[in-house]
């Protein structure tokens, strides 16, 4: 009996999550019939809603979705994956190296990298806004009383939103997966009944009205194209939460429920256009007047998740970056005991917060914030196409000619959607891009900087051999305990270890040299997690490698050497911890500003005893200036 309600919670808990996983992976997309074929007809284009025109669009949508979705995304992007993680940072991780002819080239690769990764952030703080912002819009079609509410009731979705993220997304999937559900049977039956009235919308399967759409409208059909791109944009989220359901789960729930829901729903709002042109917002007017407030209701439910996605995206896409060596330490919190991937990162969150309530008072209607939209996704779709190729040709050795041609199929897709969403740039597509450049100079500003300060504390560093026979010879007193140096030498004698050594003339009879290395894979084995080394004279060097989604635990560290021979106690151990002052002279290949911004980032960076989960009353920290 036991052995069946396990099973049944287990298939209840697996249901629950298949569900959530729809809902986070494709609510980016889920949300999109709000406002892809009204944008399109929105008036911006001098496009008229004629059956010819609406039967284009349509074949344009679904045209989209197959190439973009199915054949890039589903079929061959998501074979590149880093041990099961996706995304820009993952293509980057498993990148081969190219050696030093060609270091210029990688180099090129990996500033490009950085800079769809920092795209990213821009598609986080644009979502929510313009999903949930969408979502109430709906509340017009029932009556315009409602308009000057539209605003309101959008914050007022959104800051709850971000004020419980700290309790973790697990909590939140409980109910996001039969939210999700609700959502896609309902967008597929009011697309079903339009469908039933005007059954010549069916046509639009046909590529030919895609090419007569261009034919027949000329250049205004490829600004019709950034319309049109709102259907996709959630592909690129698709490939970033692959590490957390995995590529089956993932193409089942698009074929099974979301692409068929997705097409039943932009049809039947072409049947309505079909019928009457003068329908200005499709979406809900497709509903019948009984059900739009429920629709309402489900739609704002369902941009929520579609909102979680990016949130919960941006907090992974930042550990992945503090870790990797891209960012300053954050305060990482994590909300499941059993998830290791469920964090929240406050300060990303403050952050996303305000500039999404920010985003809503500027452009106050969708319309308005879908020219801000798609800029960013489309130039990280390009992004991950020239990476996938290197990848394709380097990693796993195709031909040349096989790997061209999958990128040249892919950017001969992409780049009119590049050009479509071009000219939407002064109109508010400069956000997202303004956003990523300053994310891209941060993110490459504490690379550049660690990378100089590193190699600037090494130089000083002390042969470890020579240091023990000094200290041999010496005499120095050893006092009872142990004494923890962080370091990232893997060889010399740490800094901190000297200074501490010339100001306070003794050692503890324990001295451990720890360093945490991160490796370019999400996680490393258990088993090869740690390397314990005895240096003789009671000093021991741990290294200790986590992978780039991992958060490291140092006491955790210590606790586990016990069984090499190290007398673990934390009551009698002492951290130390060096703080260096950055003096900015702009002497060493960096320019004064940038020097400063790095010293900035590095001052306001998370304590490491916070970051490390250190106990603070048994941390020592030992300054010094360094001339940058």
């Amino acid at each position: 009996m036991s052995e069946n309600n396990a099973e049944i919670t287990d298939r209840k808990h697996l249901y629950t999550l298949t569900l959530t996983a729809l809902g986070v992976v494709f609510g980016d997309i889920g949300t999109s019939p709000l406002y892809a074929v009204k944008e399109a007809f929105s008036g911006h284009y001098s496009i008229h809603p004629s059956s010819a025109n609406v039967l284009g669009v349509l074949s344009l949508i679904f045209w989209s979705l197959l190439l973009v979705v199915v054949v890039k995304y589903l079929t061959f992007i998501m074979k590149a994956d880093n041990r099961g993680e996706g995304g820009i940072l993952a293509l980057l991780a498993i990148m081969t190296p190219l050696g030093e002819p060609t270091l210029r080239r990688r180099s090129f690769l990996i500033a490009i990298g950085l800079f769809g990764s920092a795209l990213l952030y821009g598609d986080g703080v644009l979502t929510p806004a313009i999903s949930v912002l969408s979502a109430v819009e709906g509340l017009e079609v029932a009556t315009p009383a409602f308009e000057r509410f539209i605003v309101p009731i959008t914050i007022a979705i959104l800051i709850p939103l971000f004020l419980v993220q700290h309790r973790g997304t697990g909590k939140m999937g409980a109910v996001f997966g039969p939210i999700t559900l609700v959502w896609f049977l309902s967008i597929s039956l009011t697309g079903i009944s339009g469908i039933i009235e005007h059954p010549q919308v069916l046509a639009a399967l046909n590529p030919l009205h895609a090419l007569d759409f261009f034919i027949r409208n000329g250049l205004a059909s490829i600004f019709v194209l950034g319309a049109v791109f709102l259907a996709v944009t959630g592909t690129e989220a698709l490939y970033a939460d692959m590490g957390h359901f995995g590529r089956k789960p993932i193409r089942l729930g698009w074929y099974a429920i979301v692409f068929p829901a997705l097409v039943l729903n932009y049809f039947g709002q072409g049947a309505l256009l079909i019928g009457n042109p003068n329908v200005t917002n499709p979406f809900y007017e497709l509903v019948p007047s009984w059900g739009l407030y429920p629709m309402v209701v489900i739609a704002s439910l369902a941009t929520v998740v579609a909102s979680q996605a990016l949130i919960s995206g941006s907090f992974s896409l930042t550990r992945q970056a503090v870790q990797l060596g891209y960012l300053p330490r954050v305060t990482i919190g994590h909300t499941s005991e059993k998830t290791a991937g469920q964090i929240y990162i406050p300060e990303i969150n403050a952050f996303l917060a305000v500039a999404c309530v920010a985003l809503v008072l500027f452009f106050q209607s969708s319309s308005n914030l879908a020219s801000a939209y798609g800029m960013a996704i489309v130039v990280t779709m390009m992004i991950t196409t020239v990476l996938f190729y290197f990848v394709a040709r380097e990693k796993w050795k195709w031909s040349n000619t096989l790997a061209a041609s999958l990128m040249g199929l892919f950017l001969l897709i992409e780049i009119p959607f590049f050009f479509a969403n071009v000219v939407k740039f002064i109109h508010g597509g400069w956000f997202p891009i303004v956003v990523a450049f300053g994310i891209y100079t941060l993110m490459s500003t504490w690379k550049m900087g660690r990378k100089m300060l590193s190699e600037d504390l090494r130089s000083r560093a002390l042969p470890m051999d020579i240091f023990l026979r000094d200290t041999a010879i010496s005499g120095i007193e050893r006092v009872p305990g142990t004494a923890v140096f962080m370091t990232g030498n893997l060889e010399g004698v740490p800094t901190v270890l000297l200074h501490h050594l010339k100001h306070n003339k003794v050692l503890h009879k324990q001295v451990v040299l720890l360093s945490i290395l991160t490796e370019e894979i999400p996680r490393v084995d258990p088993g090869e997690r740690l390397q314990f080394k005895a240096l003789g004279t009671g000093f021991f060097r741990i290294t200790a490698r986590y992978g780039f989604m991992e958060t490291p635990n140092i006491p955790e560290i210590l606790e586990s050497c016990k069984e090499q021979g190290l007398d673990f106690r934390m009551a009698v151990t002492t951290f130390y911890l060096g703080r260096e002052t950055l003096i900015a002279t702009g002497k060493k290949g960096m320019g004064r500003w940038r020097m400063r911004l790095f010293s900035f980032m590095s001052r306001n960076a998370v304590d490491a005893t916070k970051y490390f989960g250190i106990p603070p009353g048994r941390v020592v920290e030992l300054g010094m200036q360094v001339e940058m």
